[in-house]
């Protein structure tokens, strides 16, 4: 068993041990990656300040996240094609988000269905939504999540195009994938991986596969994906999925305080800060320079969670002290996954909840709610103003 003392250890890992496509496929963005480098970047021009002889007891990390309450907070992002960084990865995360007491998404584009995870998982989870042009499809898998008594409905809204990842082009990226000379070999080297999911059925996309009329094989699935995101999604479109929804309603994919106020009005529980990990808009802003602004446009009308960039517990409290309410981690977590199964998801939990205890307790604070402005520093300009 390695010693794990950080995210890097998880990655490394992962690295060794998933096929080239899907690693590529997690630790990758758009175009030229800039907007994927400075989500990440641009947290370490944020200091800490350090305060000395104060009372560190009794140290408290939890919080809640839709009136639900967390461990830390800090919930699992939806994450496609996560059961073939692992296994039955999905069910696998879900299961460890649930032991360890955050909350799970499951995305629309996951191996494992919203039939699987609710069957293995032994708590309720999220469920992310693409809004797709075919609309039957999407009223059908609200009702399927409503089934599985999934808590909330996070609605992903910075994906009506997609943006193109170079490495997933070239890779030839499909799941299952296509037995090519080069994946073949390259599989070979991944032995435990291969030995999985050659015991399991999960293979390609279960949110779809047997519930989408005509798709029936690879090149079929490729093709009515590639063609499904819906470029009319709207405000008005949304508004009607909060009142077919009904529950808790998350709106993921807001980077402008603009967009955070029309995503109040259209009734959202929690909007999401994110740019999508940097694979959509690449020159956007990274989420940390982006949410001041949108703290100060929605603050107290909503809760705002940050996501992306996110690889260690200070980026955590620092994104709270920014204005997050809480946050969400998705490449963190995979990597803990594809590195350790779940196993490695329960550990890169721990690695951030340790990180955060030890450095709020050094910042002088004892409790996480405490946590704000006060306790860092951020450079003259550092926040993203547009002319």
């Amino acid at each position: 068993m390695p010693v794990i003392t950080c995210i890097d250890d998880l990655k490394r890992l992962h690295r060794a041990r998933a096929p080239r496509m899907f690693w590529d496929y997690c630790e990758s963005g758009s175009y030229t990656e800039q907007t994927f480098r400075d989500n990440t970047s641009d947290f370490a021009q944020i200091r800490l300040r350090q305060r000395v002889a104060r009372d560190l007891s009794d140290r408290q990390l939890g919080g809640h996240m839709l009136g639900q309450k967390v461990t830390i907070p800090v919930g699992l992002s939806p994450v496609g094609s996560t059961g073939m960084q692992f296994p039955d990865g999905e069910i696998h995360a879900a299961r460890a988000a649930a032991e360890f007491g955050v909350p799970f998404t499951l995305s629309t584009m996951s191996i494992c269905s919203i039939e699987d995870v609710h069957a293995a998982s032994p708590d309720p989870f999220w469920f992310q939504l693409y809004v797709m042009r075919d609309e039957d499809f999407v009223d059908a898998i609200i009702e399927r999540a409503r089934a599985a008594d999934c808590s909330a409905l996070v609605v992903t809204l910075d994906l009506q195009v997609l943006g193109q990842r170079h490495k997933d082009v070239k890779n030839g990226l499909t799941a299952p994938p296509r037995l090519t000379l080069p994946n073949i070999l390259n599989m070979m080297t991944k032995p435990r991986w291969s030995l999985g999911m050659l015991r399991t059925p999960r293979r390609s996309f279960g949110n779809i596969v047997g519930h989408v009329k005509g798709v029936s094989d690879l090149a079929k699935l490729t093709a009515w994906t590639n063609e499904q995101f819906d470029p009319q999604l709207d405000w008005s479109k949304v508004v009607r999925l909060r009142d077919q929804w009904k529950g808790k309603f998350v709106l993921k994919g807001v980077l402008d305080a603009e967009d955070a106020q029309m995503a109040v009005d259209a009734g959202a529980d929690a909007i999401v800060v994110s740019n999508h990990g940097g694979r959509q808009l690449d020159g956007a802003l990274s989420t940390i320079r982006a949410l001041p602004a949108i703290r100060r446009a929605v603050g107290g009308k909503t809760e705002i969670w940050l996501d992306s960039g996110i690889r260690s517990g200070q980026d955590v409290l620092k994104a709270l002290a920014l204005g997050a309410d809480a946050t969400m981690i998705g490449r963190a977590f995979v990597h803990g996954l594809g590195a350790m199964g779940g196993a490695g998801v329960t550990c890169a939990l721990e690695v951030i909840r340790q990180e955060m205890d030890i450095t709020m307790a050094l910042c002088g604070e004892r409790d996480i709610s405490a946590f704000g402005p006060q306790n860092v520093l951020v450079p003259e300009g550092f926040e993203g103003k547009w002319a």
